[in-house]
């Protein structure tokens, strides 16, 4: 027989509100600061190669560098973010050296023109210093669960300038169809404080994108944005394949790290090279905006792909879901237009439904719509994102992400993603 546990008295219930407020606003604080640090290291790195484009051929020697200073450090066989989901879902400490490390190496593939984002710096950030934290200041395991998901929320707000969808993120993102509720409060509170942090020193103060051309819920528009997230849901599935093989493919043909990132490095400079520009590499955050701006072309999303998985896959450091955004921009901003849609709203449309089909956080992605491109045409957005999410099947970003509901029908599967 189950013995249900105590209900907690008024007073209990209004002084754990009281702790975690506390907890929460210092998390907020200080993880924020430390993520605006991180945010303007990658600004100067990017500024830096955009004055000196010779930088890019330092690509082969920052894979290196990277793969020696995690082994230098005792942390050559660090698995990421997937580390920060078990650290959530089963109490499993992180390492406070993940901080540093992350932080320069992601510094670093940016400025020798790696491709790859911020946000899986930024959770490892947050996650890293929180759980020290809460170590420091004996937290129990499910109170340390609970801090490490507010340290995720705040860096994941303080860097992208989107507090509701940083929050829910750090809840959805760890088992998939289960979200951990009593983190809700607390994970707002990081995030909100996080943002304040970052407005103080300057950021997230011009908005989203403008998105042009929404059109206004109707039957025609509703197919539209279905048929769009059919599309999404497979270029998520590519996009998540592609991740997954790339390493796999360097290990067998590159058994030795070091080797792996000088030939990834030296993959990634070839590419640029026949590219023309470097338009590919960094977290593809211009190429975005040109692509909503209606500068879209027919390859572009695949050529993203491919020096995403190739920078990643060799050993640099960076996050995978700002090139996801990229990745279906540059789609959407091409096959948009196909069904009467402007570049801008579908290639929105497909940053949105991206993003949840490699996540499989729907909550997140819809949140995401609304603090990216605003509250106009919402609707679709949720519908876009809805049908990715259950096409997308199984597959993830994250191998160590925890899928517990089935996304078609009413039962409990308990895997992993693909």
């Amino acid at each position: 027989m189950v013995i249900p546990p105590k209900l907690r008295e008024p007073e209990e219930e209004f002084l754990a509100f009281l702790k975690w407020l506390l907890y929460s606003c210092a998390i907020g604080i200080i993880v924020g600061t430390v993520a605006v640090s991180f945010h303007r290291g990658i600004d100067l790195a990017v500024e830096l190669r955009g004055e000196h484009p010779w930088l890019i051929w330092l690509l082969p020697l920052g894979g290196v560098a990277i793969v020696l200073l995690y082994r230098v450090c005792g942390m050559e066989k660090d698995r990421g973010t997937n580390l920060v989901l078990v650290a959530v879902r089963e109490a499993q400490p992180l390492k406070l050296r993940t901080a540093p490390l992350i932080f320069l190496s992601t510094i670093l593939t940016h400025l020798v023109g790696g491709s790859a984002g911020r946000e899986g710096a930024a959770l490892q950030l947050g996650g890293s210093i929180s759980n020290y934290i809460g170590k420091k200041i004996h937290l129990d395991a499910r109170d340390s669960r609970v801090m490490i998901m507010c340290g995720m929320a705040a860096a994941f707000s303080a860097l992208f300038g989107t507090p509701m969808t940083a929050a829910v993120f750090a809840l959805e993102v760890v088992s998939v169809g289960s979200m951990y509720y009593a983190g809700l409060v607390p994970c707002l509170i990081s995030a909100l404080v996080g943002l304040q942090v970052a407005r103080f020193f300057g950021l997230h103060y011009g908005g989203g994108y403008l998105i042009s051309q929404v059109p206004r819920l109707s039957a025609v528009s509703m197919l539209q944005a279905g048929a769009l997230g059919v599309v999404f849901a497979l270029l998520s599935i590519l996009f998540c394949e592609a991740m997954h093989l790339a390493p796999k493919l360097y290990a067998k043909y590159f058994p030795n790290p070091v080797l792996r990132a000088a030939v990834g490095g030296a993959l990634v400079l070839g590419l640029t090279l026949l590219a023309g520009d470097q338009s590919y590499n960094g977290a593809g955050d211009p190429l975005i905006r040109r692509m909503l701006a209606g500068e879209g072309l027919p390859y572009a999303f695949l050529l993203k792909i491919l020096f995403t998985a190739l920078t990643l896959g060799a050993g640099f450091r960076g996050g995978e879901i700002v090139p996801a955004l990229c990745t279906g921009a540059a789609f959407g901003a091409v096959a948009g237009p196909v069904l009467g849609l402007s570049p801008s709203y579908a290639g929105s449309l497909g940053m949105a439904a991206v993003f949840c089909g490699a996540t499989n956080c729907p909550i997140s992605a819809i949140l995401l719509s609304y603090e990216l491109f605003g509250g106009t045409g919402l609707p679709l957005y949720a519908l876009c994102c809805g049908v990715s999410y259950m096409l997308s099947g199984y597959y993830g970003l994250y191998s160590e992400q925890q899928i517990v509901s089935s996304k078609t029908t009413a039962e409990w599967i308990d895997r992993k993603a693909e």
